[in-house]
């Protein structure tokens, strides 16, 4: 080294100390290690030890230090001083916060508690805020799941017990062949990306199935480019070939689903399609050893998938000779669907070859031994290497219920749910239907609601309805328009109190929901919506409460702020009450807590409905004396209960620490998951790794650790008897019957076995589908204002397949209006190849309106960036009918984002992306042009 060499110091130190929280920059939920430096955060890498990511980090969870930093963070509770829309606002103090919302909701609570809708968006602790909202006393409680994937979860309960994601994930180490159906790169990417990475390295086969090319289906051995909304007849299709071929696992299907079961096959019984039960409700099947009905679960029975008995006059058929009748017909045969699927029949058998070939050519076992529910002992495990994942592309669609019930039916006929090299659930699940709350809507003024509000209807009597037969709820949800609505409908909640149907409310109280801007269906009709007055001068919706860490679109439209942390500043509990991060083989939970204080007068949502739930003296949220019951969130989850020894975090528990699962409040928890890494893990036993709605040990395990209070062990639900209830209903059977003009949607559409339909009305000159994902750099809008994740997606072009693209003559650098029979929009285009020819798509949440988070007016998200949400609307266009019927699953209600159809023609370019709104005025500063600091000396 010469004296002129400059010293450098060639590794820093990154940090004086590291801090371990969760992520969330999306529903991952990873580990993280938070290095410090001089209290402020100085860099965030993966944790390596954490059970979700294993210490992979995104761009996203990388960029959580922007989060954290960002110009848009509220400051203080605020009050609207000028119009709705403005974004004028004056500061306030939280009493003051906390008085002026008492002032609105202790009346209404008083007089009629179903008077305040109370709904949450990307909530990760929906078990407290739905305690909350039944400690209130109001039926109008829901997340966020109605626009999502309702219909992927509640079909996957109803049929199996759990579906994808949350709830299992397929066998990484030994599955032999992949198959994604309409994964978007935003859920569940860490895990998603590591375990593809492990396929490839063993050299497994990925299939993706997806009308567009990216991320996940770009790195797949073989993309299927399919029709927007057929997904569930190219399944079906799959499945015919399949039984055609007798490629179905038959022992699996006799001994450990229903397809024995026996069904009342008589058209003029009241009990048509109806299961054959037990004077205990017990479904029974045919015994093959003693030719009789026998109870299902008994120890000694041997079910016959072919049997069939007659009693009293009447056939009773079982449920797999209903589901051989249906899909060997021609209907399904890829001939028949290939033109509308996109798929070539050739190309479909192929698939389907390739799936029985690995399936049962490739099957294996591991030497486990294991005990079933019926008592008998197997000396092994037997393995089928395929597996599948699916999200919201197959879900938000008029069809997609029965499209995931006929996804996870495929599963099961191959035998690959449970079992080595398959899917595999996650604890707390599997749970079926029968073992989650029916819903609740019983309102008593000053009362807490009488019992929860989400849950699983089985019949017409479980419906949310007034005496009169009125919707019981703002959202409709549990009612004959949306049956089975699970998640209710959160995209319903504006347009409904708006409209005053089924009735007014008083006060809308959200949470983290954009719900005037890229979380709504039909943008520009909720923002008019939102500041709608009266004959007499007055907002159709008096009072709008709303909670955000940042200032987004949907703060201008509020009256009253109050002011979340950012992820970094706050507690917050992973529970598996609530929405879990367990992993196949271990049960786990995790925590975030304040690894930096907030430096403004802003506090964690939660914290604040416990204050002000507490200041209303709310039952759960006061002592005896009237006392507050908990200081804090974090006092909440340590000290809270469910039922004796049941809290909300599975570790740690007991008054030492050492208990996991069920017991006994310790003061010292909230530490010791912080020692821990954030996180804790509970490894589910080798012998109930698999097999787990039928293994007596892990049935045996989830009740120590509190999933269960007793074994529940069941059969996969192919019929689903609750749909052939509503049919009959339909049919003019029982007392509670549908309105007339919902009775053939009802027959056509609650068929108890999958089936396929159409998913959206055809109009005229609108032929094109149009479609919207979430990149990986990005999660919820918040994204699309962190000044790293810009630098990747500071605007949205969109995406014209080459067909359209050379019959308009686009060329790069070209401009699109694009209209729909709800609107119209003006945007920038182009290319794509890998897309299916009769779709155009872009990122969704990269468009942002002027004056909103911060940003420049100038600013790309503003100018160039786009939603295709000013193109949708929550109702369809008037029919001739006199009805305006909802643009959404007729069984669930999840809004059909995925339907839209619209027309493309090349125009001039205009200045800025059409439309655009004038600027709101924000609550906080713009950010200044040059942001940087250094962190340490």
């Amino acid at each position: 080294m010469t004296f002129q060499q400059p010293k450098l110091e060639t590794s820093p130190k990154v940090s004086d100390e590291i801090r371990k929280t969760t992520c969330y920059m999306c529903a991952c939920r990873c580990g993280i290690n938070v290095h410090m430096k001089d209290g402020k955060v100085a860099y965030i890498e993966g944790n390596r030890d954490h059970p979700v990511n294993k210490g992979v980090l995104c761009a996203k969870g990388s960029a959580g230090i922007m989060q954290h930093n960002a110009p848009s963070r509220l400051r203080a509770p605020l009050k609207r001083v000028g119009p709705r829309g403005s974004g004028e606002f004056e500061e306030i103090s939280w009493d003051e916060a906390y008085d002026l919302a008492a002032s609105w909701l202790e009346p209404i609570r008083r007089d009629d508690p179903s008077k305040l809708a109370f709904f949450t968006g990307r909530d990760q602790s929906q078990s407290f805020t739905s305690m909350w909202a039944q400690s209130f006393g109001t039926p109008n409680y829901a997340a966020h799941g109605g626009f999502c994937s309702v219909n992927m979860a509640a079909a996957g309960i109803y049929t199996m017990g759990g579906a994808f994601w949350e709830f299992g994930q397929p066998d990484w180490d030994r599955t032999k062949l992949f198959m994604l159906f309409g994964v978007a790169e935003d859920h569940d990417s860490n895990p998603i990306k590591m375990g593809l990475g492990k396929l490839k390295k063993r050299g497994a086969r990925v299939i993706g199935v997806n009308p567009i090319r990216s991320g996940y289906n770009a790195v797949a051995d073989d993309w299927v480019g399919i029709t927007p909304g057929t997904d569930g007849l190219f399944i079906l299709s799959l499945v015919h070939c399949l039984m055609s071929a007798g490629k179905i696992d038959l022992k699996y299907l006799r001994d450990l689903t229903d397809a024995p079961v026996l069904i009342n096959a008589d058209e003029n019984s009241p009990e048509f399609g109806l299961a054959l039960r037990d004077d205990d409700g017990h479904q029974l099947v045919w015994c093959r050893d003693q030719q009789k009905p026998r109870c299902f679960d008994a120890p000694d029975v041997h079910p016959d998938l072919a049997g069939k008995w007659e009693v009293d006059g009447v056939t009773h058929r079982t449920v797999f000779h209903h589901m051989t009748e249906r899909y060997l017909s021609t209907e399904y045969a890829p001939e028949t669907v290939a033109e509308t699927v996109g798929i070539s029949a050739n190309r479909i058998r192929a698939i389907a070859a390739e799936i029985a070939r690995v399936a049962f050519d490739e099957a294996f076992e591991l030497p486990i031994e294991w005990t079933d529910f019926r008592g008998r002992t197997h000396k092994t495990m037997q393995g089928r290497p395929v597996s599948f994942h699916a999200m919201r592309g197959i879900s938000a669609h008029a069809n997609g219920f029965q499209t995931c019930r006929a996804l996870h039916m495929l599963q099961i006929i191959l035998g690959t749910v449970e079992v080595p090299g398959g899917f595999r659930f996650k604890p707390p699940y599997p749970k079926p239907a029968t073992a989650h709350p029916k819903p609740h809507c019983k309102v008593t003024p000053g009362a807490p609601l009488d019992g929860p509000h989400l849950g699983f209807v089985h019949g017409p009597d479980d419906l949310a309805l007034r005496d009169d037969g009125s919707p019981a709820r703002i959202d409709k949800a549990f009612t004959w328009e949306n049956p089975m609505s699970a998640h209710g409908l959160m995209h319903m909640v504006i347009s409904n109190a708006h409209a005053g149907d089924p009735y007014k409310i008083d006060t809308l109280f959200m949470y983290m929901a954009n719900m005037s801007w890229n979380s709504s269906m039909n943008t520009g009709g909720v923002m008019e919506m939102l500041t709608d007055k009266d004959e007499n001068g007055d907002y159709v919706i008096p009072h709008i409460i709303y909670s955000d860490a940042y200032s987004s679109e949907m703060v201008a439209f509020s009256d009253l702020i109050l002011p979340d942390t950012t992820y970094l500043e706050r507690h917050d509990c992973i529970s598996t009450l609530d929405r879990p991060i367990c992993e196949a083989e271990g049960a786990a939970d995790a925590i975030r807590w304040p690894v930096v204080e907030p430096d403004r007068d802003v506090r964690g949502f939660q914290t604040a409905l416990i204050q002000l739930g507490a200041k209303m003296k709310l039952p759960g949220f006061v002592n005896d004396d009237g006392t507050a019951k908990y200081e804090d969130y974090a006092d909440y989850i340590v000290n809270h209960q469910r039922r004796p020894g049941v809290g909300p975090l599975i570790g740690f528990r007991g008054e030492d620490g050492t208990k996991t699962g069920r017991g006994e409040v310790n003061p010292n928890q909230m530490q010791d998951y912080i020692d821990n890494g954030g996180f804790y893990l509970a490894h589910v036993p080798e012998d109930a790794q698999f097999y787990k709605p039928w293994n007596k040990a892990y049935q045996d395990w989830a009740v120590e650790m509190s999933f269960y209070d007793k074994p529940q062990p069941y059969i996969f639900t192919l019929w689903c008897e609750p749909m052939r209830k509503f049919q009959l209903a339909a049919e003019g059977h029982g007392e509670r019957q549908p309105p007339e003009h919902l009775r053939q949607r009802i027959k056509d559409r609650m068929d108890p076995l999958p089936v396929w339909y159409p998913s959206t009305d055809q109009h005229e000159g609108f032929t094109v589908n149009a479609l919207t994902q979430r990149p990986m750099a990005m999660y919820h809008s918040w994204g699309s204002q962190n000044a790293w994740l810009r630098q990747i997606h500071g605007h949205n072009p969109l995406y014209v397949p080459t067909k359209i693209w050379e019959a308009q003559r686009f060329a790069e650098g070209d401009w699109a209006r694009v209209t729909s029979p709800h609107g119209e929009i003006t945007v920038p285009v182009a290319h794509m190849a890998a897309l299916n020819e009769n779709t155009i798509w872009t990122w969704n949440a990269i468009g942002k309106r002027k004056g909103a988070w911060a940003l420049e007016e100038n600013a790309p998200e503003v100018k160039k960036g786009f939603l295709l949400n000013h193109l949708i609307h929550e109702l369809h266009p008037p029919k001739g009918d006199g009805m305006r019927w909802a643009n959404s699953d007729p069984i669930t209600g999840q809004a059909a984002w995925f339907d839209l159809k619209v027309k493309i023609e090349k125009c001039a370019a205009p200045a800025e992306s059409q439309p655009n709104y004038p600027a709101q005025k924000s609550p906080v500063p713009k950010a200044p042009a040059k942001q940087a600091w250094k962190v340490g000396s």
